[in-house]
């Protein structure tokens, strides 16, 4: 009862609770599907005009309405991507009137963030994709990091990694995140730099997701995106909904809280529309000491200025703290039981390496510290105290990265149309480590962590750890934050012309420029009152007392300048769609440093310009039948490469003659579609050639260079396969499959010349690869699901995935040795159930509907390996320095899979 929004609300149902409740009033209800392929829409928005009445069709894509004062009204049905309906309806006192409705693929004036997100349409986009509606997200997702609710997707593989929140990743087909193009409404949102993507700067996103498009392969996206795995398009909520406002409490394991609130005002005078989203996020963590504290909001606002033009504005951000657990370990730092039931894991490396007392939830990213301790720390701009008293975390992350988009969606002929988007994203935060010489504790853990008291009381005293004299007030190790601050604003312009009832093409361009800061500066002093610091060439010889907050370790500014542009055009008939497009890129980076002289004894700066790619794609599809379709496509992108791969931050050095990387993707695939099964299956190809190896040398006249190591090439194919089958109306299964087979398809060699040895500056490299598998996420995933719609309002599902020829991740570069030809190390196979539940009470309180949900993660709480590293350098097991059993289970570091969690809460909708 202290929570504020829930007294809000339980006012509010007071308050709403008319006697109009007991009436006799009419109830309509019906079923919502696809026109053609008569798959089920959930998620559907039923409004009656003129009243505040309306639903959303459910996870079976039933809908019902119930106390609807007797009368004639107008019945619309509306769903993203699809045309709406609009009925005429006579109600009857006690009545029940049953209004089946089937909605077409259509994008409509209004919906246009379709079209600027690309988004696949059913028997018609030639790629092989999978949709998840809000109502799967809200059946599913349970308040973890959005890439999860993908896992149900073929050749799909997310992870929630050391299990922080926002800590998650996701690969496609095999490819990380820095090969998927991640969009929201259509705008990219991979890093600038190095194309990752951190999904803690969307915590909240799930809230406000209205459907989530993942297009798997080169995909329809005609953006110069990463799209090479795939492309995963979020939508969220169109500001245009019905006028309503939401209340949801969540609560979970390790003190979880999690409340969201939502209000839309429906559409005001036939013009304007706001919605809006906040949400408050707090809890203690699964994993030891990865806390959270996090704020997210959402605000997506629309004004039809004319027939003809629109705006729509969104603004989503979410500002947030967490404890991070970083590192991966030898499995015995989890389980000795579980490191002992693998047939690979050496016995011997049991007794070197302990099992922690906190079994899966261990962490080596925290230690406690005496409460007496009251040292500032420093984050954000801000002095402010630790988080907790008792502890301080080695890693925390704290960011905040809002994205704006104003879109204006213009008609300005019967045949011609603009979309075009004007964004900025901002970001401002970082994360924290140790810096200097700080003690250690491995004595009494499976691996090191920092001892914070003994730091505190050697930066306090007269002598360093060694028994050397020091000053008292110097502090030897800190803690520091290492520091991103960015903007980026972008463009993105598309004109759709008509040529006739079969033609139709596209131009566009896609304009991003971006500035980054990147530096440490000290965020905990940890007992002292400076840190000396030689980092910056223009600090004295001797170095420069720093204190809370002042720069250390490096302090350069990147930038990012990014144009390009596209041409596609579409082909369609009443059975057969065809397209191909093509687009080209040049970006320029730029470097200038503030700790690093360059030759005029000024900041050294470094420009690389104008590096250019190109891509090309097309494909068809075929309507065989009303039930029955067939698809191919095909594509090459010659990919510039990232920001890393060009300038060195480290060094302050640049590539002379960057390299691009070349994709070469086939894809073919059969659909069927029926009232009983709904079935797709696919098989993909896509080439990798020129993997690039970037390594540093010396030039003969002493200078340093970046060299490019091309020559590697990877294959990736597979099958895929997504079927639904519903054989009652009270029962839907859904399967997903995928099949894969990544390999490296040679071995390379060759040479370089480093002056480093002016006498033999010769430099040969060879890398023994070829056929070994690529690591880092399952080939073969299967995942199997069950829904239960037993009685109105309640749904009951459980899902069943399972995991198979999990390779562990590896540098490819790293096999240097010819006799060294053996499979990284495989995770043993494993598979997860997870259930799910949700009830929609039958009685209403006025226009106030409540219903109750649940989740149960990992319900047999099954112990697996998620991630692993091969041959790891820090978590191996080793005698006088040396791997023991090379690609074996006691060689590997790994992240243990999340241990069983669950999240249930209420929603009040009115």
């Amino acid at each position: 009862m202290k929570n504020p929004y829930f007294k809000f609300f339980l006012v509010l149902l007071l308050i709403a609770s008319p006697l109009s409740l007991f009436a006799a009033g009419a109830t309509i209800k019906g079923k919502i599907t696809e026109t053609g392929t008569n798959e089920i829409l959930p998620g559907a928005n039923i409004t009656i005009q003129g009243t505040k009445m309306g639903t959303a069709s459910g996870m079976n894509g039933i809908y019902q309405i119930n106390n609807i004062p007797p009368g004639q009204y107008t019945l619309t049905v509306s769903f993203m991507g699809y045309k709406s309906i609009e009925k005429n309806v006579t109600l009857e006192s006690g009545a029940t009137l049953t209004e089946n409705f089937a909605l077409t693929q259509e994008v409509l004036l209004g919906k246009e963030v379709a079209i600027l997100a690309d988004r696949a349409q059913e028997r018609k986009t030639p790629v092989a994709f999978t949709n998840v509606q809000k109502v799967d997200m809200e059946a599913r997702l349970g308040s973890q990091d959005i890439p999860m609710v993908m896992n149900v997707t073929p050749s799909v593989y997310a992870t929630m990694q050391g299990g922080g929140s926002g800590d998650a990743r996701l690969s496609v087909r095999g490819f990380n995140q820095r090969n998927v193009a991640i969009m929201i409404n259509g705008v990219p949102i991979n890093d600038m730099e190095n194309g990752w993507v951190y999904w803690s700067n969307w915590d909240g996103l799930g809230d406000a997701t209205s459907s989530i498009q993942m297009q798997r392969g080169l995909s329809a996206v005609n953006l110069a995106t990463p799209s090479i795995g795939g492309t995963m398009n979020v939508i969220t909520d169109p500001a245009g909904m019905s006028a309503g406002a939401k209340y949801k409490q969540e609560f979970g394991n390790d003190g979880f809280l999690k409340t969201t609130l939502s209000a839309a005002s429906g559409l005001v005078d036939g013009k304007y529309a706001v919605m809006a989203t906040v949400v408050r996020k707090t809890g203690d963590g699964l994993i030891d000491k990865t806390w959270t504290d996090a704020w997210a909001y959402y605000l997506g606002a629309s004004w039809q200025m004319n027939k003809a033009n629109r705006l729509e504005l969104y603004a989503v951000g979410a500002p947030q703290r967490h404890g991070q657990n970083s590192y991966k370990q030898n499995i015995a730092a989890f389980s000795h039981e579980y490191a002992a039931s693998l047939e690979d894991y050496d016995a011997a490396a049991l007794d070197v390496f302990k099992e922690s007392a906190d079994g899966r939830r261990y962490n080596e990213n925290w230690n406690v510290v005496n409460e007496s301790f009251t040292g500032e720390e420093f984050f954000n701009g801000n002095r402010t105290q630790r988080y907790a008293k008792g502890y301080l975390n080695e890693r925390e992350n704290y960011y905040h990265k809002p994205i704006v988009n104003l879109n204006w969606y213009s008609q300005l002929s019967s045949k011609t149309n603009l979309f075009t988007t004007l964004y900025y994203s901002g970001g401002v935060g970082g994360g924290s480590g140790t810096l200097g010489s700080v003690v250690y504790d491995r004595a009494s853990q499976p691996s090191q962590i920092v001892n914070w008291n003994k730091t505190i009381e050697i930066n306090k005293g007269i002598v360093d750890a060694k028994g050397n004299p020091k000053d008292p007030r110097r502090s030897l190790g800190i803690l520091r934050n290492s520091v991103n601050n960015q903007w980026t604003v972008g463009l993105i312009s598309k004109v759709n012309y008509k040529v006739s009832k079969t033609l139709e093409c596209n131009i566009g361009l896609d304009w991003r420029t971006a500035e980054i800061e990147h530096y440490r500066e000290v965020r905990n002093l940890l007992g002292g009152d400076y840190y000396v610091s030689k980092d910056s060439q223009f600090w004295p010889a001797e170095g420069k007392r720093l204190g809370l907050g002042d720069k250390v370790g490096y302090d350069f500014t990147n930038t990012v300048d990014w144009i390009g542009g596209f041409a596609q055009a579409e082909y369609s008939l009443e059975k057969f769609t065809a397209y191909g497009m093509a687009g080209y890129s040049v970006v320029s980076y730029s470097y200038e440093s503030f700790f690093k002289k360059g030759p005029d004894g000024n900041t050294l700066k470094l420009d690389a310009t104008n590096i250019d790619g190109y891509q090309a794609k097309g494909g068809a599809q075929y309507n065989i039948t009303k039930n029955f379709d067939v698809f191919g496509n095909a594509g090459y992108v010659n990919k510039i490469p990232i920001f890393d791969n060009v300038i060195s931050d480290d060094k302050g050095t640049k590539a002379e003659n960057p390299q691009n990387e070349t994709f070469t993707s086939l894809e073919f695939g059969v659909n069927y579609y029926s009232k009983l099964i709904a079935a797709k299956v696919n098989y993909y190809y896509t080439l990798w050639t020129d993997r690039t190896k970037s390594q540093w040398t010396t030039l003969a006249d002493g200078t340093e260079d970046l060299v490019f190591i091309t020559g590697m090439d990877q294959l990736h194919t597979g099958v895929e396969i997504e079927a639904a089958v519903k054989p009652i109306n009270l029962l839907r299964v859904d399967l997903a499959a995928s099949f894969g087979n990544w390999t490296y398809q040679n071995d390379v060699s060759g040479y370089y010349l480093n002056y480093d040895n002016p006498s033999a500056p010769q430099a040969n490299y060879n890398f023994y690869i070829k056929d070994l598998k690529v690591g880092d996420a399952p080939q073969t995933q299967l995942a199997l699901g069950a829904t239960l719609f037993p009685i109105k309002g309640l749904f009951l599902q459980g899902t069943y995935r399972y995991y198979m020829n999990h390779y562990a991740d590896f540098d490819p570069f790293s096999r240097t040795t010819a006799t060294d030809r053996a499979e990284g190390w495989k995770a043993p196979d494993y598979g997860i159930v997870d259930f799910h539940a949700s009830y929609a009470l039958p009685v209403k309180v006025g226009p106030i509907g409540l219903s109750v949900f649940a989740h149960i993660f990992n319900a047999l709480d099954e112990i697996y390996v998620q991630d692993a590293v091969d041959n790891s350098s820090f978590n191996s097991y080793k005698v006088s320095g040396k791997i023991v059993n090379p690609h074996k289970a006691d060689a590997a570091e790994v992240f243990i899979g999340l241990p069983r969690s669950f999240n249930v809460g209420l929603q009040l909708n009115y």
